[in-house]
């Protein structure tokens, strides 16, 4: 089986991306990236808002809210840790407070009105009291429907160097296409840090823009990385 290196470092632009793990220190982690073309795009940053329990994307300057580019990025309260690339990841938070089903707080969510690509919003919810997961993808269909495929896996027992992963896209480096609705990989991380390195380190350069990872019920203490500013380096936060 490939490694989160392999899987990552084999496409040059996977967009946006999240990853449900268990290190190989037996700890079940989250971990979340954003890699970005544009401007627009590449001028973001993840914030950790410990009192309110969640990870927002937003703006490094005062441009106005984009419900596309900034969002709840990541949230954990009532039980719960949900997390993903767009708004869905607050409605989804909401219908689990709600005391919906799992399944039932995934559904019904649509991919994101940007022609041609229609990028799929991804998202992943795990019960804290379980440590069950399922990942959830909103995709377009490759038939031109309109209608969105709403997809949910539940993943449960990982082992060790276990991990599940979604990307919103997948490229050669030329041609970008929706990305595969997931991919089992390996990862070679003992702990959080571990897996947020393997992660930024395998992302192109030019493109990468931030990245996080967490411990299931400890998001108050993620792990952040970011695009450094000017000289192409990287800086934590």
């Amino acid at each position: 089986m490939e490694t989160v290196a392999d899987v990552l470092s084999g496409n040059p632009y996977p967009g946006r991306g999240v990853l449900w793990a268990r290190t190989l220190g037996g700890t079940l982690c989250g971990a979340y990236f954003l890699t970005g073309r544009s401007a627009a795009s590449r001028g973001r940053t993840l914030t950790l808002r410990r009192g309110a329990g969640e990870i927002v994307v937003s703006p490094t300057d005062e441009t106005a809210h984009d419900p596309l580019r900034h969002y709840v990025a990541a949230r954990e309260r009532g039980g719960w840790l949900v997390y993903g690339n767009g708004e869905q990841v607050a409605t989804v938070a909401d219908r689990l407070e709600d005391g919906r089903a799992p399944a039932a707080a995934l559904d019904g969510l649509e991919y994101e009105p940007d022609p041609p690509i229609f990028t799929p919003r991804i998202t992943v919810a795990v019960d804290l009291r379980t440590g069950a997961a399922w990942l959830g993808a909103a995709r377009r269909s490759a038939g031109g429907r309109a209608a969105a495929d709403v997809m949910t896996l539940a993943v449960r027992d990982l082992a060790p160097g276990d991990v599940v992963l979604m990307t919103t896209y997948r490229s050669n480096g030329k041609q970008v296409a929706t990305g595969e609705p997931f991919t089992e990989a390996r990862t070679e991380a003992t702990d959080r840090q571990g897996l947020l390195a393997e992660v930024w380190d395998s992302l192109t350069p030019q493109l990468r823009v931030a990245a996080t990872a967490f411990d299931a019920g400890v998001l108050a203490d993620a792990a952040i990385r970011l695009a450094g500013a000017g000289e192409g380096g990287d800086r934590l936060a």
